[in-house]
């Protein structure tokens, strides 16, 4: 280790030219022996060839850090590794067998490669007032249909066998389906599934019976996974400790949603409950994603205003946080407005009155629409938030997702004390990206300030409308339960896979700030 030099930077040196710069690095780098590796930023090919050819290590690292992830992980294409290099020039140990490659100096200049981002959606999306009846066409021979006994009672199960009879299908149904499903509910649905062999599952209801169909889906094709792998955190979802096995083998999966708010149709999303323990399971892959998303408007008819309203700022808050996410692309952008614009103009027709066909069918395609963007883009610190508040004190999450709204656009709204790191964020738009929602909906925008200052204010205006709780004191939370579990609840939210692409890294302290401003 004596000839190894680890360099980090502790300072910035600034010089007059490119020859004065790289001089400087032959200084440092020659200095008290030879290294092995040597890092430059710049989009300059030039500099990057005269920089290669003069330092003298054994690998150029271009555009990538020089630490972990510098030849993979969530820069390029590749795996991960934190392989230095061996060889002659900077003569530092390796756990290989020295050959003849690592005894010539050879340099070796690594480029940062395009991480690719990427756009997953169902294979198929119907829509429009019955597009149920889709389920004629399907291909299969058994149906296993999971959903609530609320569901039957509506009669939307009877409905759904009776397309499915068309399709000359043998039926089975499991109405065990309870909110925050729970992991025996999805091995007891899982059992049945085994016992009847379905290669159709239909998953009919809101975001419990998606998540339990999920579920069921998952352990139906693979009996010996494990939860404890699914739940690991992950920076990158296509490389993660625990690689989700791949499903439909033995069964598609089709989402028909009968509330307008969760998305989980076209998500690759889903959380279980241990009730035992209290602990959230949280899935995320893109194999849960849905084969077929059905969105019939004629299933929502029926939602009481309550549920409208809350599920309604439940997709305005997916939809905003993707579009300021630091995951964001042109591809879910455009998406992620829409649904904005959507949800502004037709969610107070819808809670104002539940029999306008139009505002049901909009705002239940804009529910699927922010779905579509925030499985790609996902979410931010507002959902993390949300989720431990409902847990806790049994707030309905959008209601939750609705108190916490203003003050997190705010908070992203201001200069971060810290950055979320993500090799495609190149700087910190949360401002301006909150400006271009304001602007879409012709709101107030000629700064960023008062963008974000007129944005916040419609959303409190439309929460007035629909007459949402604007704080955890309305929903009957008391300040002394609040006191007692904050600090834990700041961890976890902390802690939530969405916090990893809210554009702003929180400190435990100012989520602490963020849920009192709530109060």
């Amino acid at each position: 280790l004596s000839r190894e030099k680890l360099s980090p930077i502790l300072s910035m040196y600034i010089v007059d030219s490119t020859e004065e710069g790289i001089k400087k690095c032959e200084e440092m780098i020659e200095f008290g022996g030879l290294g092995h590796s040597a890092v430059i930023h710049t989009s300059n090919e030039k500099v990057i060839e005269e920089f290669s050819k003069r330092v003298k290590v054994g690998r150029i690292i271009v555009n990538s850090p020089s630490s972990q992830g510098a030849i993979g992980d969530i820069y390029n294409t590749n795996m991960p590794s934190l392989t230095l290099g061996c060889g002659t020039m900077g003569r530092n140990s390796t756990t290989q067998n020295v050959s003849a490659q690592n005894l010539i100096n050879i340099k070796k200049v690594a480029k940062r490669r395009v991480n690719m981002l990427w756009f997953r959606v169902p294979e198929r999306i119907y829509f429009e007032p019955g597009s149920l009846q889709y389920l004629e066409k399907l291909e299969g021979k058994k149906a296993f249909i999971v959903a609530d006994k609320f569901m039957d009672k509506l009669g939307y199960v009877s409905k759904v066998m009776y397309h499915l009879k068309k399709a000359n299908m043998d039926i089975n149904v499991f109405l065990d389906v309870e909110p925050d499903p729970s992991t025996e509910t999805v091995m007891k649905g899982t059992n049945q599934m085994r016992s009847f062999e379905p290669d159709v599952i239909i998953a009919l209801g809101g975001g419990s019976a998606m998540d339990a169909a999920k579920g069921m889906w998952l352990f139906y094709e693979n009996p010996n996974i494990e939860f404890d792998g699914l739940k690991l955190r992950f920076m990158d979802i296509r490389k993660r400790a625990f690689k989700f096995p791949k499903l439909g083998r033995k069964a598609k999966m089709v989402a028909i949603p009968t509330t307008s708010g969760t998305g989980s149709e076209v998500t690759a999303f889903a959380v279980i409950t241990d009730k035992t323990n209290g602990v959230k399971y949280p899935l995320a892959d893109y194999e849960l994603t849905p084969d077929i998303a059905i969105i019939d408007p004629e299933l929502v008819m029926t939602v009481p205003p309550s549920v409208t309203a809350d599920t309604g700022m439940d997709v305005l808050t997916h939809a905003i946080e993707a579009y300021v996410s630091v995951m964001a692309s042109d591809y879910t952008d455009g998406l992620a407005l829409k649904a904005i614009e959507l949800v502004f103009n037709y969610l107070p027709i819808a809670y104002k009155d539940g029999s306008n066909a139009l505002a049901r069918e909009k705002m239940h395609n804009a529910s699927c629409i922010a779905g579509m963007a925030f499985t790609n883009a996902f979410l931010g610190v507002n959902h993390s938030i949300a989720h431990k508040l409902g847990s806790e004190f049994h707030i309905p999450h959008g209601r939750a997702n609705a108190i916490m709204l203003p003050h997190v656009i705010r908070y992203n709204g201001s200069n971060p004390s810290k950055l979320v790191s993500f090799p495609k964020y190149e700087y910190y738009m949360a401002p301006e990206k909150y400006r271009q929602i304001a602007k879409h909906l012709g709101l107030p925008c000629s700064t960023k300030e008062e963008g974000i200052e007129s944005l916040i204010n419609a959303i409190k205006d439309l929460m007035n409308e629909l007459n949402v709780s604007s704080t955890l004191s309305e929903c009957g939370v008391t300040k002394d339960h609040l006191d007692s579990v904050i600090y834990n609840l700041a961890d976890e939210a902390f802690e939530d896979q969405c916090t990893t692409a809210n554009p702003r890294l929180p400190l435990v302290k100012e989520i602490i700030e963020l849920i009192q401003n709530a109060y």
